[in-house]
């Protein structure tokens, strides 16, 4: 497997310190990763900043660290406007088209999508088919560029484990590969070691990031007591949190996943937002990942 630093965790968002993206993929090579995948957006690669050149300035910085560029990450949300006289799907499936063009001058691997987020309990039948078309339609035209379509389990459409395997059938597509995460199935009270082994067949990429949850009550004065809350969570090192992320990649390995192991840190972090705090995350993460990445001989 193939540990892989995500320059989300260096955009600058959530009060995290920011590198641009010749800064980042000297710095990941630095940490000691061997891949990169890069934000599809601002600040990083922007459809609508990104140049030719940045492109292939970028390519050459990360063949002179030794470090691959894996994978494109855009960010979609095919449920968007629906019913709009705006063409909402078409101008995202445009969005990806140019991301597959950009990945193919970096020598990326791979171009990560979502589905999209419910509008309305009633319409989930046809969000769902909204985002099927959509996505067989991007595999198509990732295709034609000579990268692989990646499906994360993001969004609210397909989210749990079950519709996610059923989405990908109903995609039916060669090219839309799944990029299949533990978190938001252990959220869900998943067993990640098994989900795993079903999905890796089928696997370009899984992305990691670790989560303690914080219980939340609101206090009634009237009974003298507190009322439960829906949970947060916060992010943690790997290791250090409530998934079983060892059970996942023992999983993924019974699997026969062998591809790109990505590590993000996407949301406010233990420790706050400074370029040290990110760099130990990083590295603790990069020694987890080499770890859990072994194989051993208690496997079954």
């Amino acid at each position: 497997m193939i540990p892989t630093l995500f320059s989300v965790s260096y955009a600058g968002l959530w009060g995290q310190h920011y590198l641009d993206l010749d800064q980042f993929i000297r710095h990941a090579a630095r940490l000691g990763y061997k891949a990169v995948e890069l934000m599809g957006k601002r600040p990083h690669l922007s459809v609508v900043d990104a140049t030719t050149a940045d492109l292939q300035r970028w390519k050459s910085i990360a063949e002179s660290c030794g470090l691959q560029i894996a994978t494109v990450a855009g960010y979609t949300d095919f449920t968007l406007a629906p019913g709009s006289e705006t063409p909402a799907g078409e101008i995202q499936i445009a969005y990806v088209r140019r991301l597959a063009e950009c990945a193919a001058t970096l020598g990326a691997k791979i171009v990560r999508v979502f589905t999209g987020y419910t509008t309305q309990t009633d319409s989930y039948r046809r969000d769902w088919e909204c985002c099927v078309r959509s996505i067989r339609e991007c595999a198509a035209i990732c295709a034609d560029h000579g990268v692989s379509l990646g499906l994360q389990n993001h969004h609210d459409v397909a989210v749990g484990l079950e519709a996610y395997e059923e989405f990908l059938n109903d995609v039916d597509h060669p090219n839309c590969r799944a990029m299949f995460d533990p978190w938001s199935i252990g959220l869900q009270g998943s067993e990640l070691r098994a989900a795993a082994r079903r999905l890796a067949p089928r696997m370009v990429q899984t992305t990691l990031a670790d989560y303690v949850r914080l219980n939340r009550f609101a206090y009634q004065p009237g009974l003298t007591n507190y009322a439960p809350l829906d949970s947060m969570v916060r992010a943690v090192p790997l290791g250090q949190g409530f998934l079983d992320l060892a059970g996942f990649m023992q999983g993924l390995r019974e699997g026969g996943f062998n591809g790109f192991v990505a590590f993000e840190m996407c949301s406010p972090l233990r420790g706050g937002g400074s370029l040290e705090n990110l760099d130990r995350t990083a590295e603790i993460a990069l020694r987890q990942i080499a770890q859990w990445s072994e194989s051993k001989s208690s496997d079954r």
